[in-house]
């Protein structure tokens, strides 16, 4: 097999509405491939058709070498899932519902037992036998991915498994991604809204925007592809100035506005802090911070698309 999942002009339509608009994709047997875009951009719908729940309107697609139409259901055994919204059901409890995932996919009890102990660091296991409607938001979706591979799935979808979790629970969700690609092999199929997550965990990235892919590559490559460092000036005074005061220099290509600061673009990082120093002392601003970095997802997609990602917790 060449590729896990193969698709080819993929185009989802709701009415007059174009979801997903002409996708190629080609994911590569173990490796983790990152879907990264903004809410709305055509990502869950993706995964949607990929995981055979809906019917493309136009393309072609294959998941593990079947058909997403014609081999629904022999792409359904092979695969995991845990979407954004988790299936669970509060009156059961989080072994209940692990031992009903086994069985589903014809697992013995000796098997399913086997799979829940080595299951048992992704979920808290003194938890596993309460009811699912006293888990926490972190605790319910660990136990959505922990019933997601108790069948050892060949390929995973993840669609926003860390959206709304704290720190330490998205950190232990992205522990077991890890273990799961590298100790086993797992091709895992990752969207997300989180730039640091794709860029932590994605061996490779594709950006979607609006329906289409606007850039793909390793993380590094989407990156160097930005092409300048970036030196970040929070100001205490008032910025227009300072953005005309720094285009007139040679060393910097650009100047934008950032959430709380000006970030500006520049071809050697370390060669132009000075300049851009030296520049904004000359015409009085208020310098609360001055940093250089280099450029990350979030440049790319800015470069790309001409917006930054906007995440809601």
């Amino acid at each position: 097999m060449d590729n896990v999942i193969q698709t080819a002009g993929l185009v989802r339509s709701f009415d007059d509405i174009e979801a997903v608009r002409g996708v190629d994709l080609e994911v590569k047997p173990g490796e983790i491939y990152g879907f990264l875009g903004p809410n709305g951009a055509g990502k869950s719908t993706v995964v949607k058709m990929l995981t055979t729940l809906l019917t493309p309107t136009a393309g072609t697609a294959t998941v593990l070498g079947h058909d997403v139409v014609t081999g629904a259901n022999e792409i359904r055994l092979r695969i995991g899932a845990a979407l954004q919204e988790a299936s669970l059901d509060d009156k059961q409890s989080g072994r209940e519902i692990l031992q009903l995932q086994g069985s589903l996919y014809g697992l013995t009890k000796a098997e399913v037992a086997q799979r829940i102990d080595e299951l048992s660091t992704l979920i808290e296991f003194d938890a596993i036998d309460r009811w699912i409607r006293e888990y926490s938001g972190g605790m319910k979706r660990r136990l959505d991915l922990a019933a997601s591979l108790m069948h050892n799935p060949d390929l995973l979808f993840l669609d926003e498994p860390t959206t709304g979790l704290d720190p330490q629970s998205r950190a232990r969700v992205w522990e077991e991604v890890r273990a799961l690609n590298s100790e086993l092999g797992t091709t895992i199929f990752l969207t997300t809204q989180y730039l640091e997550e794709a860029d932590e965990l994605a061996d490779r990235v594709g950006i979607i925007n609006a329906g289409k892919i606007v850039g793909e590559g390793t993380p590094d490559e989407l990156k160097r592809s930005v092409g300048a460092d970036v030196i970040q000036v929070r100001l205490l005074s008032t910025d227009e100035p300072a953005i005309e005061a720094l285009q007139q220099l040679d060393v910097v290509d650009k100047v934008e506005r950032g959430p709380r600061s000006l970030l500006i673009s520049v071809s050697n990082g370390a060669a132009s802090v000075s300049p851009v120093a030296v520049q904004l002392d000359a015409i009085g601003a208020e310098v609360a911070e001055l940093t250089l970095r280099t450029p990350t997802l979030d440049d790319v997609f800015l470069e790309l698309t001409g917006d930054r990602i906007e995440v809601n917790q």
